[in-house]
C-alpha cells in the first residue's frame, strides 16, 4: 500500500487543525541568487575589457602596426621551432625512460629516476644557461674510446650555438616530465591486457606497440597537450641567451622604440592565437583516442548547454512515496 507523506505543521493552541506544509524551501531564492551572481560576473568581466580596450596606453595602432611586422612573424616562426623540436625530443626521451622505469632491470631504473631527479628538479632556466655556457667549462666535445683516443672532436663553442642551446635546455627538461606522464599512461592500461596479447603469441615489444600504447594515449594526450602549451610559453626563457623567438623579438623592437606596453600586447595576442590553436588540436585528438570510451571523451559547448524538456515529459512532485 502506498501513502504520500507530507510535512505538517505544529497545531497551535486552541487550533484542533493540521494543515500540511512544504518542508522543502521555494526554489525562487536560489533562482535569483544565481541570475545575481552571473549578472555580477558579467559586469565585472565587461568592466575589465572595456577598460583594456578604451586606454590611451595601450596605443592599439601601434599595436596593429606591428602584428604582421616582418621581424614579428620571423619570432613567431622560431617560437613554433622551437616548440616542435623540443616537444619531439622531449617525447622521445620521455617514452624510453618510461619503459627503462617499467623495466626489471635495476641499471636501467636507477639511470632514469637519476635523469627524472636532476632534469625535473632544477629550473629550465638555470639548464639553459648551462648548455649555453658549456664551453667555460668543457671548451672542446669529443666522443671515443673511454681513457682512449677520440674519434671525434670539436670545439663547444661552435657546437653548441644558440639554437642547439635552447633545444637542449628545453627538450632535456621536458623528456623528466615526458617520462612521467608515459609511465602513468602506461600503468593505466589492465595487466589483463598484457596476458592476452601474450596468451596470443605476441613479444613484449609488440604487445607495447598493438595494445599497451593506443590504450594509454587515452591517459597520455590531455597532459601532454598542456605539457605543448607549457612548452610554447616556455620558449621565451631562451630570450635570456638572445635567441630570436617571439618575446627576444619584441624586446629589441621596443628598445628601440620605447612602445613598450604595444609590443608585449603584441606578444601576448600571437601567444595567445597559438595556444587557441593548440587547444583545438588537442580536443580532437583526444575525440579520436576517446574513441570507446565515452566517460573520457572531452565535453563539447553544446553538451554544457540546458537540455530543453520535450512537451509530452511529465513533471513529477517532489513528495515521497513510500
Amino acid at each position: 500500500m502506498n501513502r504520500t507523506t507530507t510535512a505538517t505543521r505544529p497545531a497551535e493552541p486552541g487550533d484542533d487543525s493540521m494543515t500540511p506544509v512544504r518542508s522543502r524551501r521555494s526554489p525562487l531564492v536560489g533562482t535569483v541568487l544565481a541570475w545575481a551572481a552571473k549578472i555580477i560576473v558579467l559586469l565585472l568581466a565587461f568592466q575589465v575589457v572595456a577598460t583594456f580596450l578604451s586606454s590611451d596606453s595601450l596605443q592599439w595602432s601601434v599595436v596593429w602596426s606591428y602584428m604582421f611586422d616582418g621581424d614579428v612573424l620571423a619570432g613567431v616562426a622560431r617560437t613554433i621551432q622551437l616548440t616542435v623540436i623540443a616537444m619531439v625530443l622531449g617525447c622521445l626521451i620521455g617514452l624510453v625512460l618510461a619503459l627503462m622505469r617499467l623495466s626489471p632491470s635495476i641499471v636501467l631504473n636507477a639511470v632514469s629516476g637519476a635523469y627524472i631527479w636532476v632534469f625535473r628538479g632544477t629550473p629550465v632556466l638555470v639548464q639553459i644557461l648551462f648548455w649555453y655556457n658549456l664551453a667555460s667549462f668543457l671548451p672542446e666535445l669529443s666522443i671515443g674510446i673511454p681513457f682512449g683516443p677520440d674519434l671525434v672532436s670539436g670545439s663547444t663553442n661552435d657546437l653548441i650555438t644558440p639554437l642547439v642551446a635552447a633545444t637542449l635546455g628545453l627538450g632535456l627538461c621536458e623528456g623528466a616530465y615526458m617520462a612521467e606522464i608515459f609511465r602513468a599512461g602506461i600503468l593505466s592500461v589492465d595487466h589483463g591486457q598484457t596476458e592476452a596479447s601474450a596468451a596470443l603469441g605476441m613479444t613484449r615489444r609488440q604487445s607495447m606497440r598493438r595494445i599497451i600504447l593506443p590504450q594509454a594515449m587515452r591517459v597520455i594526450v590531455p597532459p601532454t597537450g598542456n605539457q605543448v602549451i607549457s612548452m610554447l610559453k616556455g620558449t621565451s626563457l631562451v630570450s635570456i641567451i638572445s635567441m630570436n623567438e617571439l618575446l627576444y623579438t619584441v624586446q629589441v623592437i621596443y628598445a628601440r622604440t620605447f612602445e613598450t606596453i604595444p609590443l608585449l600586447v603584441v606578444a601576448s595576442i600571437w601567444y595567445l592565437v597559438l595556444t587557441t590553436v593548440l587547444n583545438i588540436a588537442q580536443y580532437f585528438i583526444e575525440r579520436k583516442f576517446a574513441k570507446g570510451a565515452t566517460r573520457n571523451a572531452p565535453v563539447t559547448w553544446r553538451d554544457r548547454l540546458p537540455q530543453r524538456r520535450k512537451p509530452t515529459e511529465k513533471f513529477f512532485s517532489h513528495e515521497e512515496t513510500i
